[in-house]
């Protein structure tokens, strides 16, 4: 694999179904990718692909261990695909036996979640985080809000307080901002984690926190801490995405918002389009061969690397009518959330979030707008996800944004 076009060139780019239509062209539904330099993988491409690719855990693994790179050290230190393709001791990472009894409390702990307390909640919160801009006039929807809400979310969810919420925060900063130290970083998130469950064992609750504390599945601390650590960054980096190119897409598109904004299709419906078209990942790692094999035409060897190109997927024109890429209203047959063992388990409290966010920037902020042109909005720089670096602004200030909170 020589000469191949970087994974990034996938997201940093204006219009991603152009990539994805020379991908098509030349290799097929699966297609060899630089993932950084000197270091390759493959890209799939096609739905059907990701189905494949997703639910045949005997061909193809979610451990990174099998990866030949990993196996052979061949990752940097300053590796920008280490954080996301390196073994961890967590369900996301995890295969077979051991993946279904880390998974087990996850999802029976998620399902346990009061979804109208979840969503007075969260009401609460973005209102209180709006308090602190809606005075000015004019914020970044991204870094003011967007990048706030979901951890904060979940702190609550697992009933940690204002002060460890905040703490949260910062630690998932740093440990996501690929300066200082990453390691440090996490062990302060997972020092977190820690003085939580110890709480929770002390005085137990209705929490998230409690009912993982307290789960047969979860054999010692370090794995708890590890959960607790997943859901939470998995529900930061999905919900900051989701939030933000909803927002992004009910400011500039005259389809969008309701009695809002005029527009006929509401804030659901963004919701649904944005996961077809930008979903809060692009492409997510991954998979890992574990036998050669064959997928979408391409020779796939053992401890070969397959990334879910899962925006590549919900564009394939082998599954829209007549060919295209039309998204029908109401339509969730989308791959964002990935599928097989391994999909998303909190696809319902985080679209609950999500909605709650966006619908409350968009009533608390009158006559919310654009600052810049659209085609100005650039994406940050990442190979996984498209969503906006920030979201400038302007609004009729507002001295007290909760006085008619419903």
């Amino acid at each position: 694999m020589t000469g191949l076009i970087p994974l990034v060139s996938t997201t940093m780019c204006p219009e991603p179904q152009h990539v994805f239509q020379k991908l098509r062209e030349e290799y097929g539904p699966v297609a060899p990718v630089e993932l950084e330099p000197g270091i390759n993988g493959w890209l799939v491409l096609g739905y059907q692909e990701i189905l494949t690719v997703t639910r045949q855990e005997e061909t193809f693994a979610a451990d990174p261990a099998n990866w030949s790179v990993y196996q052979d050290d061949r990752l940097a230190p300053d590796s920008q695909v280490r954080a996301m393709m390196s073994p961890y001791d967590n369900a996301f990472f995890t295969d077979g036996e051991r993946h279904r009894r880390l998974r087990a409390p996850i999802d029976g702990g998620l399902g346990r979640i009061d979804q109208r307390q979840l969503r007075r909640a969260v009401t609460a919160l973005c209102t209180g985080v709006i308090a602190d801009f809606a005075g000015r006039g004019e914020a970044d929807l991204v870094a003011d809000y967007a990048a706030v809400i979901p951890v904060l979310a979940m702190a609550d969810v697992f009933g940690m307080d204002a002060p460890q919420g905040r703490a949260l925060y910062r630690g998932l900063l740093e440990l996501y901002s690929w300066e200082g130290d990453a390691e440090a970083a996490r062990q302060r998130v997972l020092g977190l984690a820690a003085e939580a469950v110890a709480a929770r064992r002390a005085a137990p609750s209705e929490d998230l926190t409690s009912y993982l504390a307290h789960h047969p599945n979860l054999h010692s601390d370090a794995e708890i801490y590890d959960t607790i650590l997943l859901l939470i960054v998995g529900a930061n980096e999905n919900g900051i995405n989701w939030i933000s190119q909803t927002l992004r897409l009910m400011l500039t598109d005259s389809r969008f918002g309701g009695r809002l904004r005029g527009g006929r299709l509401g804030v659901d419906d963004a919701l649904d389009e944005v996961l077809w078209r930008d979903p809060p990942f692009s492409n997510v790692a991954g998979r890992y061969a574990l036998k050669d094999t064959e997928l979408g035409g391409q020779a796939i060897r053992r401890g070969d690397a397959l990334i879910l190109g899962l925006a590549a997927a919900n564009a394939d024109p082998r599954i829209h009518a007549g060919g295209g890429a039309a998204i029908e209203v109401g339509n969730r047959a989308h791959v964002s959330w990935s599928a097989g063992p391994h999909s998303c388990p909190a696809r319902l409290p985080a679209r609950l979030i999500v909605r709650t966010a966006v619908e409350t920037a968009l009533h608390r902020l009158p006559g919310v707008r654009l600052a810049i042109p659209p085609e100005e909005v650039v994406s940050v720089d990442s190979a996984w996800t498209r969503g906006p670096a920030s979201l400038p602004v302007r609004f009729t200030p507002v001295s007290s944004p909760g006085s008619d909170q419903p």
